[in-house]
């Protein structure tokens, strides 16, 4: 009988939690459906597998974009597909669900998750601000009045905050992640190296040998795409540092986002930060030297969490399982 479950609704990936047994989703936030009825046809790794090589009749696509939801009706049907296995066709008891949403969310983007997750039969929905989540799957003490700062790169959106007694008293949330990094190394690889590759080797090349600095030690991997003249396949070996020229870009914009959060901070907790350092989370963080970097531009320590792509639904864990404790950092809807 599950009265509560956790929802990390994520740009990339979707990863559900539920008492006494942890994790039990961490998959690609990627459905397959015909592009016909609309149906649902796959979802996760399956349909994640699809991408770029679908016939005309079946559609695989992203049903989130820049961290909110870019379509109601199939972000639903994933859902739905997730909780019966999770919790069954039939239940006898509605759970309460606590599901993440970006910090900057309007208050259209807040309702469509609050309605997905009603349309779900929850009994009442619980909304926590990602970096909140971050930040207590981080193992920051959200309640202290010491002031904590967290960068929260996602997929689609990067989330700065500084956090003290259990909210956000400055932050910025800009829609340039790992997503826009991808675009980034696929649109620098067509115009410096004539070849065009797909989302998936974009990521790909990123994880495998991608940079934020420029790197001594230049690793390098073979790719393969299409010539942009003519039109035919081909391979190249790319290397690290045009990885790190490639996101340059993305990166200043994220900068810049880290610097007005520093400069919006009151005194007192500006101290706070600087006594106690920079978290970095979130599964784009990953990028070889990314803390350094920011180490370097922001003059502050800047540490990197274990497993940050996990952060948020280990918060989101941490408030299921402790919930009298944050429920204060929580809003909610009834059903």
């Amino acid at each position: 009988m599950i009265r509560r479950i956790g929802i990390d609704l994520g740009t990339s990936h979707i990863r559900i939690y539920v008492p006494q047994k942890g994790m039990v989703v961490n998959e690609p936030n990627v459905v397959a459906l015909n592009a016909v009825s609309q149906k649902v046809l796959a979802v996760g790794d399956e349909a994640k597998a699809m991408l770029g090589r679908t016939p005309e009749a079946i559609i695989a696509c992203y049903p989130m974009s820049d961290g909110v939801i870019a379509s109601y009706k199939i972000t639903k049907q994933m859902l739905q597909i997730y909780l019966a296995k999770i919790l069954g066709r039939l239940r006898l008891f509605k759970p309460e669900v606590i599901i993440n949403v970006p910090v900057g969310a309007t208050s259209t983007e807040k309702k469509a998750v609050l309605d997905i997750a009603e349309g779900l039969g929850a009994k009442k929905v619980y909304l926590i601000k990602s970096p909140v989540a971050a930040a207590l799957g981080s193992g920051i003490d959200i309640s202290s009045s010491m002031g904590n700062m967290i960068i929260d790169v996602g997929a689609g959106k990067t989330e700065i905050a500084v956090i003290a007694l259990g909210d956000i008293v400055a932050f910025s949330s800009v829609r340039y992640g790992g997503k826009k990094m991808d675009e980034a190394i696929i649109d620098y690889i067509r115009k410096k190296r004539n070849l065009i590759i797909g989302e998936q080797t974009a990521e790909l090349v990123k994880i495998k040998i991608g940079s934020s600095i420029t790197q001594k030690k230049d690793l390098k991997m073979e790719i393969s795409g299409s010539n942009t003249i003519s039109g035919l396949p081909e391979s190249i070996i790319c290397h690290t540092n045009d990885i790190a020229q490639a996101v340059k870009p993305v990166l200043n914009e994220i900068i810049l986002a880290v610097k007005q959060v520093l400069q919006r901070t009151p005194p007192e907790l500006s101290s706070d930060v600087m006594d106690k350092g920079i978290v970095i989370s979130g599964d784009a963080s990953n990028l070889r030297g990314f803390d350094e970097l920011m180490t370097k531009i922001t003059g502050v320590p800047c540490q990197m969490v274990e497993e940050p792509g996990l952060c948020t639904i280990k918060g989101i864990g941490i408030a299921v399982d402790n919930f009298d404790q944050f429920e204060e950092s929580l809003s909610w809807r009834k059903n």
